[in-house]
């Protein structure tokens, strides 16, 4: 017999996971949450909007996530982390690094605990929902009987994820930056050269799949291309870099071939021409960029709706500095901004209205958005704010620990009704003394206030008390 995984205290543990506060109540609906950390807010909009479609038992959720942490303020988590060395993995002393998305759905998929779990759960329910912060193939808890995922189907999520499915497919649907496919290593260093003439400002080189700087940079020379890139195999982007200053993001709900729901406009603040560190709202584009920017997101995800695409979506782009809108790529996922967009719009629309976690419920369910659905246009209220991600560059150390603040969206709340003109919060500080690998996150920042000066100054203040906590390390 299997070892049993919940403890007459209903603590459910296993051999696979690294941490787990999670208690299971058999009186209690749930669903699964699946990625890294910095969405968990996410899950208790999702939890009201099936409470409303269950409303004969309290719905709760499990929040299964990658993160190594020192130790853990919100509830209902189970961590799993393929790189993790067994349980004692972010204790004191311990080395910590970032998991790929693939390998930790990967090891989520194969858990014999949430396997088993899973049973338990469905012999008092008829479905368990999975949210994902993205949809990928790794993911096979939903091949499972009455498992589903409540997101974008996978397959089509891959297909347009691609940044040359994207330059392929949507050529005279939006206004794409001058671009070409090139088929291996031999051939980009061919044509970035021979373009390198034309292309002055820069050359862009993606490859297919890249996501917050990772996999594509912004190139000056061929030196830059070789060394950057030199896998000989793969297929790469190539694009024009524009000179410019505004980066806005769209966040966007598709529920179909002809319906999609424009959340909002932010600016993404990028930092070594492609390294993205943070978004802010509102959005300091024209009205006329404006629009234009929700015309080709809607172009861009009444696309994706034919295709079968279902949820939240978001799509980058550039404004010159002749002020014209140039269309960057869909990322066929939720987005950063998203939990923000979700605190904006619950105090920005009337009560009742539904969220961004009903409206993406819906589009998967029923291919449609329920009624009362409202776009915030550009009535935010008093709401300014902006994200910051400290990402490491170099190996570090901690040396000091930010406590988690989870009060995010009651700081949202509160500036709304007037009764704080700044609030910020760091979040999902990975605690000390670590050594911590490059590229990993050790920590957000998340300021909102009435004014954008106010917001700078909330988020500077949360930015001095990172820096704080860490020193950087050489490593032979």
């Amino acid at each position: 017999m299997p070892p049993e995984i919940v403890g007459q205290d209903g603590l459910v543990s296993g051999e696979d996971i690294v941490f787990s506060n999670f208690r299971y109540d058999p009186a209690c609906y749930y669903f699964f949450y699946i990625g890294e950390q910095k969405a968990y807010g996410l899950n208790h909009f999702l939890a009201e909007t099936l409470q409303r479609h269950h409303p004969g038992r309290p719905v709760r959720f499990v929040a299964i996530i990658p993160d190594l942490c020192v130790q853990y303020y919100e509830r209902n988590i189970m961590v799993i982390n393929p790189e993790a060395d067994g349980p004692t993995a972010a204790r004191a002393g311990g080395t910590v690094g970032r998991a790929s998305i693939a390998s930790f759905m990967s090891a989520v998929s194969s858990s014999p605990t949430l396997r088993r779990l899973i049973d338990r759960i469905l012999a008092r329910q008829d479905e368990l929902y999975l949210s994902l912060f993205e949809s990928v193939a790794e993911m096979t808890l939903d091949e499972i009987p009455g498992v589903s995922l409540l997101g974008p189907d996978k397959k089509v999520a891959r297909h347009w994820n691609s940044k040359l499915v994207q330059f392929a497919e949507l050529r005279g649907i939006v206004q794409l930056v001058d671009a070409e496919i090139c088929h291996g290593r031999q051939e980009l260093l061919a044509r970035t050269a021979a373009l390198r003439g034309q292309w002055r400002d820069g050359i862009f080189v993606s490859a297919a799949y890249s996501a917050a700087g990772a996999n594509s940079a912004v190139t000056a020379s061929q030196e830059e291309v070789a060394g950057r890139f030199p896998a000989e195999d793969g297929d790469y982007l190539i694009s024009r870099y524009i000179p410019h200053e505004l980066d806005p993001t769209v966040l966007a709900v598709v529920a179909n071939a002809e319906d999609v729901y424009i959340a909002g406009i932010a600016d993404q603040h990028i930092v070594d021409g492609n390294r993205f560190v943070g978004s802010s709202f509102p959005s300091k584009v024209g009205a006329a960029q404006g629009e234009e920017l929700r015309r080709q997101t809607i172009a861009a995800g009444r696309a994706l709706g034919r295709a079968g695409y279902r949820g939240i979506f978001g799509c980058d782009y550039l404004i010159d500095h002749q002020g014209k809108v140039w269309f960057l790529e869909i990322n066929a996922r939720k987005q950063g901004t998203t939990f923000e967009f979700c605190c904006t719009l619950e105090n920005s629309l009337p009560p009742g209205s539904p969220s961004l976690l009903e409206l993406e419920y819906h589009a998967v369910r029923h291919g449609l958005f329920p009624p009362g659905t409202m776009d915030m246009g550009e009535g935010s209220g008093r709401l300014h704010w902006r994200t910051y991600n400290h990402k490491l560059t170099t190996m570090a150390e901690t040396i000091a620990y930010i406590p988690q603040n989870t009060r995010e969206r009651e700081s949202f709340a509160r500036v709304a009704a007037g009764e704080l003109a700044m609030d910020y919060v760091v979040v999902e500080h990975l605690g000390a003394p670590l050594t911590v690998r490059p590229g990993t996150f050790l920590a957000r920042v998340i300021a909102v206030a009435e004014s954008h000066d106010k917001v700078t100054l909330g988020l500077s203040q949360g930015m001095a008390q990172i820096r704080q906590t860490y020193k950087e390390v050489c490593r032979p």
